[in-house]
């Protein structure tokens, strides 16, 4: 039996409860109903669910209406509003906890705002109702929530106690209301559209407007401009603003469109469109109709004829106004909309007593505008609406329920109902513009009659629900002489009397037996017409509001002829006002010859409306304008049609064509367009263009007269104008010239004879043309008329020569002057004989008579390739540039001409491998350019022509992409090669350092060899420095773009300048020492050119460029003076040599150069006696010193026992020291932990992740490279890559394959590691398949080293399997990296960080003096302090402004380390891969007025004892703390010092590189000093000391112990996230572990040391360790060397914690493992109690493991590029691939499965490789 749930509330029959019960009963479908007991509640059925089983209520009551809220057992929500009546609506149902239950402990809090709900799991507070998730009115009356409404005049949904108006009635809106309130609407408008700059009110239409109170008022917006508005008892009335208020009117358009929007303070309640539209605009945008434009806008624009003016004005000032086209009476629709109020009218038959009629006119509605109901909801105001219009009306004067239907009588109109009423226009006022107004100077009574009331088959006493069109009928002169009826329409409003209950009547106009013909032409109009007398003549109305008096008018005259006054041809049926006078078309034959006097006679219609009869005719000929007087005359035939005459006149033109058409205009007071059509024109022709002999002249056209007129100067002309003889006949032929004038005695050569009179047409001349006495056959399709005969020859004896001649029938013969050769051509040589197969090639062919026939058919091709002729061609050689072959090979050469074929004999051409480049270097070059770019490759010597071309575009620009090679044709190439520079349009508002345009500079290459060419690069513009750079290299046919060939991109960099030598006085000699070093200085020396490309010369001598720096350049001068170029020898200072020096295209002269003459010195007696003396007191003083040494030794051993005291003490402050400093780390570390929090951990992608995991080392990874092979092979290789990927999928063949290549000996542990990485991105997308093969592989393993030593098994990568499981719990484990342990290592590692930058850290040999690792501990007390610089940081929100940052960094820092712990600090925001390089940047102190100071590592102030320099910190420039400094780029200007000259005793920094040895840097400590004691002593306390500490220097290994102890917290939370099994294992190592289990099961391995280091090799050692001391494996940092050795100690604890084996610690243990000898037993419980956690959880099945794997699969999907992994596997397939093979065919599965022959598929796919199939 079917049961359901049904939720009955049950209402209790006593009036003191106060609650609603709700109960759940059972009911069974065919039972009978329940009975009650007589106190039982009536049973309400609230909601029928057969889906769910309710399980809790809860109820609230709100504004007398009852909300229940129903829990379901699918973990739903059921909101049901209970109205009155039993109304019952369910409006919302909300899903709490899927599948949940929601239980019966459902409550409302004691506002009844939020409601609490509870599932077995949880419990969740939410509101009753959501109001302010709905932005408009409509979408909150839409969602029918009881709890909401629209607060109005606040715009927003809410709650009725939110809204401060709300217990007001129509204040706050709410769809349950019971009258149906509805949102806000402007429901119609009393104008639609208004001429812009007219002030008038518009009355807004709103129902339901809430009250205001005293001081506030609603406002008229249109679009953003105010205007007050007025409360009436229907809405509001609007004034429109000054025009120029008004939003602009665009360009092209007419109107604009704004939205009129009815506001309370910053609230819309309601918008509707609004036009405002210019009637002057119309009349500017018409062109050459400027009336038709006028009267046919949908803007009831109307004409004044007289005043030449489109006005909105509905009577002109003067003359006759053409009314707007729109005012035809509409075709009456059916009703869109109906009352819903209904009213019994009286019998069609009663009479009524007359009733006023109130008349008012309403714009003009546009043709097939939609006419909306006053009913319609207003829909939301978008730019794009159309304008609309109104279809009701609101009555003037009266009440509309007390409007009767009534039937009246006037003198002046009949006014009739209708039924059709719901297609009326809107309201109608004679202040509308552009309205018809009714032509009474009085009020009139008009005759109203009652018309059907109630629907077809009603029944009697109801009604059917209309509405009213009124329309007034206003006669035309033909029906007011006629006494007919009115025979126009105007929309009326009819006040009708109180007693009436409707509100609006039906009115029709009425027909008759005697109405003219006129009225029945209108659709669907019934009724009866009577008969008035006329109340006025005039034909258009003159009338108006403003005055009761009409002004004066003018009055048509009338053609008793016609059956009415004048034909106005009205758009409209019946509807007789006057149509825009107008020219239509040329009367006679538009052809008009010049030269010759004409009239022109056109047509035009209702010129007799213009009172002037001053007219002219305009010509515009040739962008001048030809005036004409004219005359009008009237045409007897049809009263409204004029012919328009313009006077005689000769026309003429001088453009070289026949025919010239020429636009005709007819315009009244000179300068007023009359309308015109817009094809009105007229054509004239010239006979004597293109008609230059007498046989063109006959053959043309015989419309136009043309005639052959002799005399002197014969021509062809207008008959009427020949006055001489007219010439039937033409003279003999003339022959002008031939072409060409030789050919192939083969014949077939196509000879064009140019001349005159050669006939009429192609039979005159045919047959009857020799070319040196051979016929020549006429091609008939190519003939031209008398001027032009194409020929072909035939085949001549041998070679020949003659005259052309041509016989015309009837016309005498011809002889050409020229002659014609017929040559037999013979080819001889070529040169050269090879070339790229690529072509490009310009190849020479010597011979004889080359220049035979058309020099456009010479053709050569070789070996059926087209060589493109290049140049012109001569009788003895041909030119031409070589096509490209799709083979390399010898090729025969043919020359073709014409028909015509010549072979080259004994030589051939042969085609070459194409040029290839295979590297380009250097990458930079002055803006100046000639730097020598070294271009390197194969096969280079067959280029001809190599250049270099640099492309400079704009920023914005982008390339079109192309291929890394590309082929042009030969006259691109030729293009190209003629012009180095790109045409371009030149831009005047361009700034000269910006580029605006693409630009291109050239320069041509030299060829060295065949794997070298040498190109210099083309100078550029500065505006090089902010535009892209593009360089190719153009090898002929070939290109190849830089960036895939260099090292980078290649860019420019500015000049470099070089200040003269002598900088006091130029015009002096500079005086160098011999034996001296001469130092030039200058900017930007550096930038873009090395000193071995820098050619510095004295005179004819070479100065040897020594250094090179960015402001200085050193050279070493020839010892002697160098002679000066004889051409130069001068006297006095000119004789002297001239230092000169050239960077690439640019050339310094720096001064002459005087060398000092003073001879060497002697050597003395005196000095000699000197030295020995001083030489005996030297060996005095080295004696003292021994005695001293050994009384200072006894000294030594005394401060010994010294120093042992000591150590006591310092073991007291290095717990007091560790606990300081673990204080100021956790400091840091929540300040680092805050600024995580907006930064987050920089965590990399997976592409990046996976790459420096796979590839560790590798520089340009498989997952970054594109698929590097031909594009040609490109589709095949790609296919057979598929196949192999295929192949991959087979489990035999994939073992088979690793296994072959682990027992090569070739087969290295590299490319172990490499192919294990291969295979992981090869099977990335298969990772259910990856697992299988790593278990299939690890089981092989086992059996491996089961035999031998199972605990040694997977401890080395000795196979590709532990590659494999690297990589394999590396990809399953980045979740478990970045959403737990990732935070806890990156903490570890900012710690490590910020502990070894707190203390000198030395940039030489990089030790620390805090760190973890003995070998990288500075074993030195260096003195330092802590200085805070202020750092000016870049802000882009703040103008540009810089920004000051604070930066700690110690004044014993290198300026490297300083840039880099300001970056550090700096841009702490940023991670590492975006902040700019150290090596990029400056650092730059900013001393305030002393100026700015650029700061480095070495320079002229390095401090330099013997071989040693030292590096420059911020203590040898003196920095200050708080001092301010700035990062800036390398290229930026700074202050150098002098000039000076160094000696070499000197040993200057500067001329010592680092390439040539001899000077060596130190930092903080030289790197002998810690392990050698100094041999120099000095005699003060503080150097005995240092002594001292050196002797014993484990005394700093306290320093470890610090750094440990500060650290330690980081270290164990890492571990402890590592090892912890409080959070879910990752699935992977659960399942791995499992798999170890197994197999040690498998293979009866039971010692639990063996599992246990299986586990831990697995997982500890190929993972974690990896991960540990490899942070930039995971995260965006730098790890540096310093922080690398920390990392090394704490991953070095982690792995020894994971063993088993006990650590026998000694005297001699490595101090990284007494360090952590209490904390590693410790430790080890942690990873035993890990292992042992992981094993007793619940294993993981082979179906969730596998579908964890293809989620992952999916996830990472487009991360890898698997085709050039499997590309690179197959290049060990290659290598191996005999092994391979052999290994698959003597398998006999693989055999059955043809692997092999699968194999050589591929082989043959990828490699072209022969086969054996």
């Amino acid at each position: 039996m079917d049961r359901k749930e049904i939720v009955e509330i049950q209402r209790g029959r006593q009036t003191d409860w106060n609650r609603t019960l709700i109960r759940h009963i059972p009911v069974a479908r065919t039972t009978p109903p329940v009975q009650w007991p007589a106190r039982t509640p009536w049973k309400l059925a609230v909601l029928d669910s057969t889906y769910a089983r309710f399980t809790a209520v809860a109820v609230s009551v709100k504004a007398e209406h009852t909300i229940a809220f129903l829990g379901d057992s699918k973990g739903n929500l059921h909101k049901v509003f209970l109205g009155s009546a039993g109304r019952v609506e369910l409006y919302s149902s909300l899903v709490i906890q899927p599948s949940s239950p929601i239980l019966s402990d459902v409550l409302l809090d004691q506002t009844e705002m939020n409601i609490y709900i509870m599932t077995s799991t949880m419990v969740e507070k939410r509101p009753v109702a959501e109001c302010g998730d709905h932005l408009d009115c409509q979408a909150c009356l839409s969602a029918r929530d009881p709890y909401c409404g629209w607060c109005v005049l606040e715009g927003r949904c809410g709650q009725r106690s939110e809204c401060r108006r709300g217990a007001l009635p129509g204040h706050w809106l709410w769809s349950f209301d019971q009258q149906q309130q509805q949102c806000l609407r402007i429901q119609s408008l009393s104008l639609y559209n208004i001429s812009r700059g007219k002030d008038t009110d518009i009355a807004v239409l709103v129902k339901g407007l809430p009250s205001l109170v005293e001081g506030e008022s609603y406002s008229c917006f249109y679009q953003d401009v105010e205007s007050p508005a007025t409360v009436t008892d229907t809405g509001v009335t609007c004034s429109t603003p000054d025009a120029s208020r008004l939003p602009a009117i665009g360009q092209g358009e007419d109107s604009v469109l704004v939205p009129l929007s009815l506001r309370f303070l910053n609230v819309t309640l309601a918008t509707r469109d609004f036009t405002f539209f210019d009637c002057g605009l119309v009349q500017q945008l018409s062109g050459r109709m400027p009336c038709r434009g006028c009267v046919s806008s949908p803007w009831g624009c109307n004409w004044c004829t007289d005043q030449h003016v489109c006005t909105h004005k509905t009577v002109c000032d003067q003359g006759v106004t053409i009314y707007n086209k729109q005012f035809t009476p509409q075709t009456p629709a059916p009703p869109t909309t109906k009352r819903s109020d209904s009213v019994s009218p009286s019998p069609p038959t009663v009479p009524t007593p007359p009733t006023e009629v109130s008349v008012r006119t309403a714009p003009p509605i546009p043709a097939g505008t939609a006419v909306p109901s006053a009913t319609t909801p207003a829909a939301p105001y978008t730019p794009t609406e159309p304008p609309l219009v109104p279809a009701t009306f609101s009555p003037t004067g009266t009440t509309p329920s007390n409007t009767l239907a009534t039937q009246a009588t006037t003198v002046t109109s009949k006014v009739a109902t209708s039924r059709h009423a719901g297609s009326a226009a809107g309201e109608m006022t004679t202040e509308g513009d552009g309205g018809l107004p009714v032509e009474s100077d009085q009020p009139t009574a008009p005759s109203v009659k009652l018309l059907d009331w109630a629907e077809p088959g009603a029944p009697a006493g109801t009604t059917g629900p209309t509405e009213v069109e009124l329309i007034v009928m206003e006669p035309s002169d033909e029906a007011r002489s006629s006494d007919s009826t009115t025979s126009g329409g105007v929309h009326l409003l009819v006040d009708l009397p109180p007693s009436s209950e409707r509100d609006a009547v039906p009115l029709a106009p009425s027909e008759g037996p005697d109405s003219p013909t006129w009225t029945r032409e209108w659709e669907n109009v019934d009724g009866q017409a009577e008969t008035d007398p006329p109340a006025s003549s005039a034909t258009a109305p003159s009338g108006g509001e403003e005055s009761n008096q009409p002004p004066p008018s003018r009055i048509l005259p009338e053609d008793p002829g016609s059956d009415s006054s004048v034909d106005y041809e009205g758009d409209g049926p019946g509807f007789d006002l006057p149509d825009c006078p107008c020219v239509e078309k040329v009367q006679s034959s538009s052809l008009l010859p010049v030269g010759v006097e004409q009239k022109i006679t056109l047509v035009g219609h209702h010129l007799q409306l213009f009172q002037d009869l001053d007219y002219v005719c305009e010509l515009t000929i040739e962008g001048q304008s030809v005036v004409v007087d004219a005359y009008v005359e009237p045409d007897a035939t049809q009263p409204s049609m004029f012919l328009i005459t313009c006077q005689l006149h000769q026309y003429a033109y001088s453009a070289f064509v026949e025919e010239y058409e020429a636009m005709i205009n007819v315009k009244r007071n000179t300068t007023l367009q009359i309308d015109s059509a817009d094809d009105l024109h007229v054509r004239l022709f010239n006979c004597s263009v293109g008609r230059s002999d007498c046989s063109r002249c006959h053959t043309a056209d015989r419309k136009y007269g043309c005639v052959w007129c002799g005399g002197v100067h014969s021509r062809c002309s207008y008959h009427d104008s020949c006055t001489d003889e007219i010439k039937e006949s033409c003279p003999a032929p003339v022959i002008h010239t031939i072409e060409p004038l030789s050919g192939a005695v083969e014949g077939g050569t196509m000879v064009t004879i140019s001349g005159s009179n050669l006939g009429q047409k192609s039979e005159d001349i045919k047959d009857s043309v020799t070319v040196a006495g051979v016929p020549c056959t006429v091609i008939n399709s190519r003939y031209e008329i008398s001027s032009r005969i194409v020929c072909e020859t035939t085949a001549s004896v041998g070679e020949k020569s003659g005259q052309v001649s041509v016989m015309v029938k009837e016309g005498g013969s011809g002889l050409s002057a020229q002659k014609f050769s017929f040559q037999d051509p013979e080819v001889l040589g070529i040169s050269p004989q090879k070339g790229p197969k690529a072509g490009g090639s310009v190849l020479t062919i010597k011979g004889q008579s080359l220049k035979t026939g058309h020099s456009s058919e010479v053709k050569v091709l070789i070996g059926g390739v087209q060589c493109l002729i290049s140049s012109e061609v001569t009788e003895d050689q041909v030119t031409c540039t070589t096509g490209a072959s799709n083979s390399t090979g010898d090729n025969g050469i043919t020359v073709r001409f014409g028909v015509a074929e010549r072979h080259l004999q004994g030589a051939i051409y042969h085609y070459t491998p194409n040029p290839n480049i295979t590297k380009a270097a250097p990458r930079k070059s002055f803006l100046s350019g000639g730097r020598v770019i070294r271009v390197s490759g194969e096969n280079l010597d067959v280029v001809q022509e190599p250049r270099i071309r640099v492309t400079l575009s704009p920023l914005n620009y982008v390339f079109a992409r192309k291929k890394r090679r590309t082929r042009r044709t030969g006259a691109d190439e030729e293009n190209i090669r003629h012009s180095r520079k790109i045409r371009m349009i030149p831009e005047p508002d361009c700034p000269e350092d910006k580029l605006c345009v693409v630009k291109q500079f050239e320069s041509r290459c030299v060829v060295s060899s065949s794997s070298l060419i040498l190109c210099p690069t083309p100078a550029v513009g500065p505006e090089a420095r902010h535009a892209q750079v593009k360089v190719d290299f153009i090898l002929d046919n070939l290109h190849f773009d830089f960036n895939s060939v260099g090292t980078g991109a290649f860019t420019y960099e500015l000049n470099p300048f070089l200040s003269p030598l002598n900088n006091n006085d130029p015009s002096k000699p500079y005086h160098h020492k011999p034996g001296s070093i001469i130092s030039v200085e200058g900017e930007n020396l550096d930038l873009a050119i090395f000193k071995e490309e820098v050619v510095a010369l004295i005179g004819q001598g070479v100065c040897a460029v020594k250094t090179l720096t960015h402001n200085h350049l050193y050279c070493e001068p020839p010892p002697q003076p160098p002679s000066v170029m004889a051409s130069k020898k001068h006297e006095g200072m000119d004789s002297l040599p001239e230092f000169t020096v050239q960077m690439g295209n640019l050339n310094f002269s720096l001064g002459r150069v005087q060398y000092d003459t003073h001879s060497q010195f002697a050597f003395p007696v005196e000095a000699q006696v000197g030295v020995g003396v001083g030489a005996s007191f030297v060996a005095l003083i080295v004696l003292i010193i021994v005695l001293i040494y050994r009384r200072k030794s006894k000294q030594a051993m005394r401060d010994y026992k010294k120093v042992q005291i000591q150590l006591e003490n310092l073991e007291t402050s290095v717990r007091d020291r560790c606990k300081k400093e673990f204080t100021d780390l956790m400091t840091e570390m929540m300040d680092c932990s805050s600024d995580l929090v907006g930064s987050g951990i920089p965590f990399l992608d997976y592409r990046a992740y996976a790459e420096r995991i796979f590839f560790p080392g590798h520089r340009e990874s498989p997952l970054r490279r594109d698929l590097d092979v031909p594009e040609c092979r490109r589709q095949t290789v790609e296919q057979g890559l598929v196949q192999l990927s295929n192949l991959l999928n087979s489990k035999l063949f994939l073992t088979k394959f690793i296994h072959t290549l682990e027992v090569q000996r070739t087969f290295s542990p590299r490319d172990r590691a490499y192919v294990a990485s291969l295979l992981t991105v090869a099977l990335h997308g298969k990772l259910e398949y990856f697992t299988d093969i790593l278990k299939t592989l690890l089981n092989d393993l086992v059996v491996q080293y089961v035999a031998k030593n199972p605990k040694l098994m997977l401890r080395r990568t000795e196979s590709v399997v532990e590659k494999l499981l690297t990589n394999w719990m590396s990809i399953c484990l980045f979740g478990f990296l970045r959403d737990t342990a990732g935070e806890s290592f990156y903490m570890l590692f900012r710690a490590i960080k910020h502990q070894v930058d707190k203390g000198p850290v030395d940039a030489v040999t990089g030790k620390a003096k805090y760190t973890l690792n003995d070998n990288r501990l500075l074993r030195e007390d260096i003195e330092y302090k802590t200085l805070t610089l202020n750092v000016l940081v870049p802000a882009p929100g703040n103008g540009g402004v810089p920004q000051t940052a604070p930066a700690k960094v110690l004044d014993c820092d290198t300026i490297t380390q300083v840039k880099e712990k300001v970056l550090e600090q700096a841009w702490k925001g940023m991670s590492f891969s975006q902040r700019p390089h150290t090596d990029s940047l400056h650092l730059e102190w900013r001393a305030g007025v002393a100026g700015h100071l650029i700061l480095s590592d070495e320079d002229l102030t390095s401090i330099v004892q013997g071989s040693w320099k030292r590096l420059n910190t911020l203590q040898h420039y003196k920095v200050p703390d708080g001092a301010t400094v700035a990062l800036v780029p390398r290229n930026s200007k700074h202050i150098h010092s002098d000039s000076h000259d160094y000696f070499p005793g000197e040993k200057t920094p500067m001329l010592d590189d680092g390439d040539e040895g001899g000077v060596r840097l130190w930092h903080l400590v030289k790197p002998n000093e810690e392990t050698d004691l100094s041999k120099h002593r000095h005699g003060s306390l503080r150097e005995r000391e240092r002594e001292r500490v050196k002797a014993i220097p484990e005394i700093y290994l306290t320093r470890l112990l610090s750094m440990k102890g500060t650290l330690q917290k980081f270290v164990d939370d890492l571990f402890t996230v590592i090892l912890s099994t409080n959070q879910p294992v990752p699935m992977a190592v659960k399942y791995f572990f499992d798999l170890l289990d197994e197999q040690a099961l498998l293979h009866n391995i039971t010692d639990p040391e063996t599992i246990h280091i299986w586990k831990t090799n697995s997982l500890p050692l190929r993972f974690w360790i990896n991960i540990l001391k490899n942070p930039q494996f995971i995260f965006d940092v730098q790890a540096s060397d310093h922080v690398d050795a920390v990392l090394s100690v704490i991953a070095q604890t982690f792995m020894d914690s994971c063993t088993i084996a006990e650590h026998k610690l000694g005297r001699d243990s490595p101090i990284n493992k007494l360090l952590y000898a209490r904390d590693i037993p410790r430790y080890k419980q942690t990873v035993e109690r890990y292992y042992a956690d992981i094993k007793q959880t619940i294993s993981a099945s082979d179906q969730e493991m596998n579908s964890a794997l293809a989620e992952l699969s999916r996830n990472y999907a487009g991360e890898v590029n698997y085709l050039v992994a499997l590309h690179e596997l197959y290049k060990y397939i290659n290598k191996y691939y005999d092994q391979i093979i052999t290994a698959l065919e003597e398998d006999p599965s693989a055999q059955k499965m043809q692997l092999g022959y699968r194999l050589q598929q591929i082989a043959a796919a990828v490699e072209n490789k022969v086969t054996d199939l």
